[in-house]
Order: structure tokens, then sequence, then C-alpha cells
């Protein structure tokens, strides 16, 4: 006898590589002390918030005795700080944005969510080029939907449109993007995304029905080497974009995104309505009103990224030393190499009794790679040197 749904029940069993690896890690941990434990398998952030947030908390406590301090307020987020939000995105976005266009939400998972619940219908199919982050797999199925994954570029991992192209037909109702990429580090070209907004034009027109082109960008914020993110925005009147503090501002936990719905949208009055609407029947309500004060105080204010940057070349070095083959991350704090042997979770497998923790490609859809989580301490990345060597060596 169960008592769980069949869907949920099914969910345990395939549940995602990184917990997995995230909960051996634990285990390991408890063994063999922390720091002989090199745990690279989850992206959490290890970095201290930038000291706006510090300073924001403070200012927020002396105002914790007025009236409604905490109180609810509309579902999408305070007016004053959607304001602010816009501001800021505009700049960002290259393009004008009001209020009206900008919604909070409960992280950009939530927004995802919540966007999913406003546009997709039992049946339809979002597209996402593979490897992909596995959750969003279950974020289209929470709302009878289904994840269509196309293979992306082999070797350098831009997408591929023509592949896209092909597996586009009248049940696809989006195209989900993640640039800067999680797990491979690859930033998509301005190009790539122009010829990409051309095609959605086309292939709404030829359906009859709005392709939603849909960039989760927790990510932009972190780029190397003087790299820049296009903006997705100005290039498609049903572009909609989605992010959160956790990255940029170490605040994964606190649970505070948005979404910003191009302002060429002729439905985008009715669409904000409809997320403003999921927002509260999903069970978020409205976002953390903590979370969004601390936006109103400290929006612009980033993490060192200096320091994500250090630890990336040291990674690199590592890998280097040890014959690995990867492409060299363009943002994001991922590398993503092959697996020595061809077989990522016996590789992985390899790793753990070197007490390093990294997550199968197959757990990202990409079965031969292997991730790694590079927010972590150099001294992590440097005591795990040797057993990366010897790993690798195991199959030359």
């Amino acid at each position: 006898m169960t008592v769980l749904s069949k869907s949920v029940g099914e969910y345990l069993n395939r549940a995602s590589w990184i917990r997995k690896m995230f909960e051996l890690g634990g285990q390991l941990k408890k063994e063999y002390g922390e720091d002989q434990v090199f745990d690279f398998s989850l992206g959490n952030p290890d970095l201290p918030p930038p000291k706006e947030v510090g300073e924001a908390l403070r200012e927020i406590a002396e105002t914790a005795s007025q009236p409604f301090a905490f109180g609810y307020m509309p579902n999408a987020g305070h007016t004053h700080i959607r304001e602010k939000l816009a501001k800021h995105l505009s700049n960002e976005q290259a393009v004008k944005l009001e209020q009206e266009d900008v919604a909070l939400t409960c992280g950009a998972a939530g927004g995802l969510n919540a966007l999913f619940r406003a546009i997709l219908n039992p049946g339809d199919e979002v597209l996402t080029f593979a490897p992909y982050f596995v959750e969003y797999g279950f974020y289209c199925e929470n709302h009878g939907a289904k994840l269509k994954p196309v293979p992306a570029k082999a070797g350098t991992f831009a997408p591929d449109l023509e592949k896209l192209e092909k597996a586009i037909d009248e049940k696809t109702a989006a195209v989900l993007i993640n640039s800067p990429h999680n797990p491979t580090g690859v930033i998509y070209s301005a190009a790539d995304l122009k010829a990409l907004a051309r095609l959605l034009e086309n292939k709404s027109q030829q359906y009859g029905r709005p392709i939603w082109l849909i960039a989760d960008e927790p990510y932009r914020f972190l780029a190397y080497d003087g790299a820049g993110v296009p903006p997705v925005l100005p290039l498609y009147q049903y572009a909609v974009v989605i992010s959160s503090l956790s990255k940029n501002m170490s605040m994964p936990g606190e649970r505070v995104g948005y979404i910003a719905l191009s302002p060429k949208m002729r439905e985008k009055k009715e669409l904000m309505a409809a997320i403003a609407l999921t927002n509260r029947i999903l069970g978020f309500v409205n976002p953390p009103v903590i979370g969004q004060r601390i936006l109103e105080y400290a929006l612009g204010s980033n993490v060192d990224i200096g320091i994500y940057a250090k630890r990336r070349k040291l990674m690199a070095e590592v890998l280097d030393a040890a014959g690995y083959e990867y492409q060299m991350p363009m943002g994001a704090f991922y590398f993503f190499p092959k697996a020595p042997g061809g077989d990522d979770v016996a590789f992985a497998r390899r790793l753990l009794e070197e007490r390093i923790l990294g997550v199968p490609g197959s757990g990202f859809g990409c079965p031969g790679y292997f991730r790694l989580a590079f927010c972590v301490d150099e001294s992590v990345i440097e005591k795990a040197r040797d057993g990366f060597a010897r790993a690798k060596a195991a199959y030359d």
C-alpha cells in the first residue's frame, strides 16, 4: 500500500542526481570529517551577501514596529518595489520597462511555476536545450505539460536552431533557455538569440498561437573575461525573463525572484493579471516581504565576482594538470568536463572513492559528462587536486 500519488512516487525514483550527491556528501562528511570531503555537487553560493544586504536588514528592523510592516500586499509584490526593479531591468535588458511589466515571485522557481500555470494547457510541450536543469521537467509536469529536450550543438553546447526548428510542432507552447548556462557555463550569443526570436516569430504565425521565449537568468551577473550577456526582451514580443536574487546576492534561501515581460507584448496586461492570480492560487500568495525590502535597499549590489573568477582559474588548472577535456565556462560557476571512459555515472562513483562529489551529466540529460560546481573555497579545490588526478589516471 502506498500513500503517495503515482506521479510523485515516480519522481522519487528518478530524484535529482544533484540532491543524491549532496546527500552522499553529508554521509561522507560524518565519516571522514568536513575538511576531508570535496563537495562540488550543489550550486549553493558560499560567498557572504553584499554589505548592502546587512544594511537593509538593519533598516528593516528599525521599521518592524510599524503597522502592516510584514502584512499582505498585492500578489505580484509591492508596487513601489516593482517600480524600482523595472528601472533597474530597463538598463539591464536595454528596453523601457514599467512597474506593470514586472512581478516579484518566490524565487525564479516560483516565477517559472506561476508563468507556466498562466500559459500552459495539458498536453503542451516546452522545449529546452540539453543539457538542462533537471527541475524544468517537474515544473512543466506540475501543470500537465511536458518538457521536450533538444540536443545542443556537440562540443560547444550552443543552441542548435536547426534541431529546434525540427522539434517545434503544434504542441509547442514555449522554448525555455538558460544563459549563462547551468551546467555548461555557455553564454548564448546575440546572433543566436536573434535567430531564435525570428524562428519563433515564424513558427507562431505558422501554428496560429504564440510560442513563448522564456529566459531563465539567475547567472546573468556572473560572466568572465569581459563577456556580456545579450538581452532577450527587445528581441521578441512574447519574450519573458525570469530571475532571482539567489546567486548575485547569495540569498537562495530567501526565495525572491521576478518575472519581466517584453513591453512589445500586446497581451501583457492580461498575462500580468494572470501571473498575479497564479502566484496566489499556487499557494505562494505573495513574495517574501523581507526579501522584497532587501531588494528595495540593495538592488544593484552583487557579491564579489572576482572571487568566482579566481576559483574558475584554479579549477581549470587542476583539471588541466590531470588531463580532463572540458570547455572553459564563459559564465555561471560550473565546469562540465567529459567523463573519462564515457560512463558519467561510473566516473562519478570513481570520484566518490576520492571523496570528491560531482554530478553525472545524465542528471542534466547529457550522459558522458559530469558537473562540478566551483562555488566552494579555493582550499577545497586545491585539496581535491590529487584525487582528480588519481581518478583520471585510472582511465588512462
